[in-house]
């Protein structure tokens, strides 16, 4: 782990791959996860030996990336990620994502120029589930997440008190509306069991939205992290996507 500075924030970044390499790609967690995630190293490492500088990071506010939890909305979260594509040179950027993580790289798809492609895992379309009106009295929802590296339930977790404001922040982005106005390479893949989002409205979402594109369909709920035969074959499906579209 080593910590950087973009133009707005103290990022805590994880890095696999040659440094010099004229492609990047950028894994992105989901909501309070952390890129020291068993599923992120093992992205991260698959894709720095298909030539690839591969970066991790922790959103500001969270984990190992300095400041206050209420600097953690998806306007800061993209900040950052435009930030760090500018960081590291504007070189051609493949953008990984899971569950929120993949709303963010779908929205950034469409504005960053650097970004080559995406590969959304186990996405959520929709804004971010509203907080119950117990959270919305006491004005933040506690929310606990696995230690890395993550690849198991764990009894010891980390607690985020994480500000209402992240939810009212959210509303104003629609990721269904810039992907079906991508023209770039898109790889979706869902997860049979995903709590949060349905194969279908996935499987309805990949008809509507332009090529090129690619779908996947895997037998997991949405941690598909703590299930490593499923992390190999999310790694597969991305060399694909990458022998299809960047080869």
């Amino acid at each position: 782990m080593s910590l950087i500075k973009t133009k707005s924030f103290e990022l805590a970044i994880l890095t696999r791959g040659d440094t010099d390499s004229k492609k990047v790609t950028i894994l992105i967690p989901g909501r309070l996860d952390t890129k020291d995630y068993g599923n992120f190293i093992s992205h991260a490492e698959y894709l720095s030996n298909k030539g690839f500088f591969a970066v991790a990071f922790d959103p500001p506010g969270t984990w190992d990336s300095p400041g206050r939890i209420d600097l953690y909305t998806t306007t800061n979260y993209l900040k950052a990620l435009n930030e760090l594509i500018e960081y590291f040179g504007d070189r051609p950027t493949l953008l990984v994502g899971h569950s929120r993580g993949a709303a963010v790289a779908a929205v950034a798809s469409m504005s960053n120029p650097a970004i080559i492609g995406i590969v959304l895992l186990m996405a959520n379309y929709g804004s971010p589930t509203s907080p119950s009106e117990e959270d919305l009295n006491r004005g933040f929802k506690v929310s606990h997440r696995d230690l890395p590296p993550g690849t198991s339930p764990a009894s010891e977790q980390k607690e985020f008190l994480l500000p209402i404001n992240y939810w009212k922040d959210g509303k104003q982005y629609n990721q269904i509306e810039v992907l079906e106005k991508c023209t770039k390479p898109k790889l979706l893949i869902y997860g049979t069991e995903d709590e949060f989002t349905s194969p279908n409205t996935v499987e309805e979402l990949f008809k509507n939205i332009p090529e090129p594109k690619m779908i996947k369909e895997v037998n997991s709920n949405h941690d598909y992290r703590y299930h490593p035969e499923i992390i190999e074959e999310v790694n597969y499906e991305i060399g694909l996507f990458l022998d299809k579209y960047f080869e």
